[in-house]
């Protein structure tokens, strides 16, 4: 039956899971219980915060895992190194046979706009896909530091959507972006599907003195968030609806490749 073979397909579903706020991060163990409902999840995180890390990987120093006792018994493994070591690690250690499902978060604040460009949790959920897996990054939209999370909106959110996550059509090289409002369930309007907007920053470095009057500088700055673009994550998450962005890995600009290629000069590429 239907029923019976769908039942099967989630029992068997095989999960992996990681983020760049840590092994011990709130959100982590808020995505660890909802994804243990639909299949056998298995954690691979960084030791210690990686934020910001974006797609780094480790390359000249030896990467130490060591396994940890993890709620609900999950089989799990905290990594010296940032989200994409910890998929690699994931994938060799955990899944050596490989997995249905990447899932990464769930980050402590938004990763909407240019912020993808930076995060570590992005990055978790890219390397799944560079990996050929269905990868989901899942990130909470806080609107105000020191503000409520809301980890059980998102959990609710999931809980509702994750079939939709696991099967939707993608094309090849594709991976998920979702970010949640930081707000109560019953505030939550819905769910849009909507582009990358923009969220830059203004005085991105400062300028500071240490205790003994040496300089140096903090890195930073201010949000500054243009919500009244139609259609973009910024907009939907500060309208309070789920923003679901799919980011392709092939970042060629393609609609600009003719009016390129026309105003070549007509000696390019030509023999001496």
């Amino acid at each position: 039956m239907p029923g019976e073979t769908a039942g099967r397909f989630w029992s068997s579903m095989r999960i992996l899971l990681t983020n760049d706020d840590g092994i011990h991060a709130e959100g982590l163990r808020a995505l660890a219980e909802v994804a243990a409902e639909f299949g056998t999840v298995k954690v691979v995180a960084p030791d210690r915060e990686r934020s910001a890390c974006g797609h780094s990987m480790t390359m000249r120093d030896p990467l130490r895992v060591k396994a940890v006792n993890y709620q609900g018994g999950l089989e799990a493994y905290e990594v010296n190194g940032v989200p994409v070591d910890c998929v690699n690690v994931g994938l060799t250690l955990a899944w050596p046979d490989g997995c249905d499902l990447v899932l990464s978060g769930i980050n402590n604040g938004p990763n909407m706009g240019f912020d993808v460009t930076y995060s570590g949790t992005v990055a978790g959920a890219m390397e799944g896909c560079i990996n050929g897996i269905r990868s989901v990054a899942m990130s909470m939209a806080l609107f105000a530091d020191g503000a409520p999370l809301h980890y059980a909106t998102a959990q609710a959110w999931l809980r509702e959507h994750f079939s939709w996550l696991a099967t939707c059509p993608l094309q090849p090289l594709t991976f998920l972006n979702v970010n949640v409002p930081a707000i109560d369930l019953p505030e939550l309007r819905g769910t849009r599907v909507v582009e990358m907007g923009k969220r830059v920053y203004e005085d991105r470095v400062e300028m500071r003195q240490d205790p003994w009057g040496r300089p140096y500088y903090w890195q930073g700055g201010v949000v500054i968030v243009d919500a009244r673009e139609p259609g973009t994550d910024v907009s939907a998450t500060s309208q309070g609806f789920v923003s679901v962005t799919p980011i392709s890995l092939n970042w060629t600009a393609t609609a600009q490749m003719p009016a390129l290629e026309h105003s070549l000069p007509h000696h390019a590429g030509r023999t001496p």
